[in-house]
């Protein structure tokens, strides 16, 4: 079976036992813990927080910030 073929729950399954045969469990859990899957609309609040700023003005905040 290939990737193409496989369902999402078996790519993951298959992805996960990967990462412990290479990790180990610990490896593993560290691994799986620099990610997460939020919450909210970060498209629809993002728009609420710039709606009063320019390219410009929002260039010059990421500068300061640098």
């Amino acid at each position: 079976m290939t990737t193409q073929t496989m369902s999402p729950a078996l790519i993951r399954k298959a992805g996960l036992e990967a990462v412990a045969k290479k990790l180990g469990p610990v490896g593993m859990v560290r691994f799986l813990q620099q990610f997460e899957t939020g919450f909210g609309d970060y498209t629809k609040e993002r728009s609420q927080w710039l709606k009063d700023m320019d390219v410009d003005e929002i260039v010059t905040e990421i500068k300061k910030k640098r």
